[in-house]
């Protein structure tokens, strides 16, 4: 009996030295990344773009796992609830990691309390996009509209509490106007209305509206980058013209549910930042529209920060704009 108790003893003292040993070979074998969205979506695209390269850099095969529903909320509760171990991880977006805290008041996770930053991807800023036949050729011209005849701009949207959808509210609250959105099931659909003249505009995220200007069948009028950017030439910024200070992105980022050992973020974050400066890697990223970062908005303890203040920001605006899901 003494001696299995010493035995027990004995494995109780080695077991925290064997989870270090066993992190200090990490990552040993694949490691999943969930992203809450379906397959083929912007998110989705833009994670396995990402896990593919980092797969390189850390010598580990990287599997992307979608987990899509309720806005991203079902995939984002799953990683949540993940072993802590650094062997899963969720691909966050604004939607489900700023916006939803104040959306769904029953969420089942906290974006903050509930993970670890571990790396911030580069952005995705949005573009005002009206039809090629619109009668609105500027973003003053729109405004102007817009002011003169409260109500009476339709917006599409992805969806209720979609991106499209806040940035429109954010839009229509700086600029001074009431605008009336109009949801649809995903931005494909919205943007084929645009397109056909059924509304009169859509912010779009610009990596995916790109390939619609370029063939004419939309025309930009303004970006919410913070500076212009050159796959939309002679495309101003909306800060530029009749929205002073109006910025905002589509941002995603990679998170590990809270209790994941440091050496493990650290990890990752300096594989990340070893494939970020890439130039052929992120040359990519730029030719369709996405937008670089710097070195220090890529870090772990940044891109917290800038998670919580997002879901400050973003909490404002719902509220303010009345927004709720039906």
């Amino acid at each position: 009996m003494k001696k299995w108790i010493a035995i027990l003893a004995t494995t109780t003292l080695l077991s925290p030295l064997c989870t270090a040993q066993a992190a200090d070979d990490y990552p040993n074998r694949a490691i999943t990344w969930i992203v809450p969205f379906s397959a083929g979506g912007p998110t989705d695209a833009m994670a396995r773009n990402i896990a593919n390269r980092l797969s390189k850099e850390i010598k580990q095969t990287i599997l992307v796992e979608n987990k899509p529903g309720a806005g991203g909320t079902i995939g984002a509760t799953a990683a949540a609830r993940s072993d802590p171990d650094g062997y899963t991880f969720l691909v966050g977006h604004i939607g489900y990691m700023a916006a939803a805290p104040t959306l769904y008041p029953e969420l089942r996770y906290d974006p903050v309390k509930d993970f670890e930053a571990v790396f911030r991807f580069p952005d995705t800023p949005l573009v005002l996009l009206v039809g090629a036949n619109s009668p609105y050729k500027t973003i003053d011209e729109l405004v102007a509209f817009g002011k003169a005849n409260p109500g009476s701009l339709n917006f599409s949207n992805a969806g209720v509490g979609s991106t499209s959808h806040l940035v429109a509210a954010m839009f229509a609250s700086k600029a001074g106007m009431t605008i009336t959105p109009i949801a649809y099931k995903g931005a494909g659909p919205a943007l084929n209305d645009l397109m056909g003249g059924q509304v009169d505009a859509m912010f779009d995220q610009t990596n995916t509206a790109l390939p619609q200007t370029r063939g004419g069948k939309v025309h930009a009028l303004g970006l919410t980058s913070p500076t212009r950017m050159d796959q939309f030439p002679n495309v101003p910024t909306m800060k530029e013209k009749a929205v002073p200070g109006f910025q905002v992105s589509t941002w995603y980022g990679l998170y590990a549910p809270k209790g994941t050992p440091s050496n493990v973020v650290d990890t990752l974050a300096a594989a990340y930042k070893t494939i970020m400066q890439d130039k052929a890697f992120t040359q990519q990223m730029s030719d369709q529209g996405i937008l670089l970062l710097s070195d220090a908005d890529y870090a772990p303890k940044a891109f917290q920060h800038h998670t919580v203040e997002e879901g400050k920001r973003w909490a404002q605006v719902i509220k303010k704009a009345g927004i709720k899901l039906k």
